[in-house]
């Protein structure tokens, strides 16, 4: 167990880094975002509202129970509803956008921010209506499970305050 925590330790501060790294190439204005990893794979319309990419960087397994991927949303982009059984943790690399844990006011989410969603706990993450965002997010304890989708978020609660 000890083992697992401190591998997780090293992941999570690698992950940093690389968001530390990516913040002093910050660029200004509405230029297009840097990007750390290739865009990967397009997201299901089951998912997610606009164009949205997840690339995987660490696929689960039994060692380190821990998914790690990076997912990049186009201007106006958003995850549906969802929960994660045992929590996730989001690294915002560049851009900007929202979170918004259910019942509690959106918060806006800048280049350099860190997100905890809390386990089992309904909530929605995407980019701004101007302004693409990336993350790197981290979903641990993946032997309880991975995912829980849920309803898309209206336009409504997307351009709410």
């Amino acid at each position: 167990m000890e083992k697992m925590k401190i591998k997780t330790s090293i992941l999570l501060f690698l992950l940093i880094t690389l968001g530390l790294i990516q913040a002093c190439n910050e660029k200004h204005g509405d230029e297009e975002l840097d990007f750390i990893f290739p865009k990967g794979a397009q997201g299901s319309a089951e998912t997610f509202t606009g164009q949205v990419w997840n690339y995987g960087l660490l696929p689960s397994d039994s060692a380190l129970s821990t998914l790690v991927g990076n997912v990049y949303f186009e201007p106006g982009a958003r995850s549906h509803w969802h929960s994660h059984p045992a929590g996730q943790i989001l690294l915002i690399t560049d851009g900007a956008g929202f979170h918004q844990i259910e019942g509690q006011p959106k918060q806006t989410l800048k280049k350099g921010d860190v997100v905890t969603c809390p386990p089992n706990v309904l909530h929605w993450h995407g980019a701004s209506p101007d302004m693409g965002m990336q993350q790197l997010y981290i979903i641990p304890n993946t032997e309880i499970g991975i995912v829980e989708w849920k309803h898309a978020v209206s336009e409504e609660e997307y351009l709410s305050n």
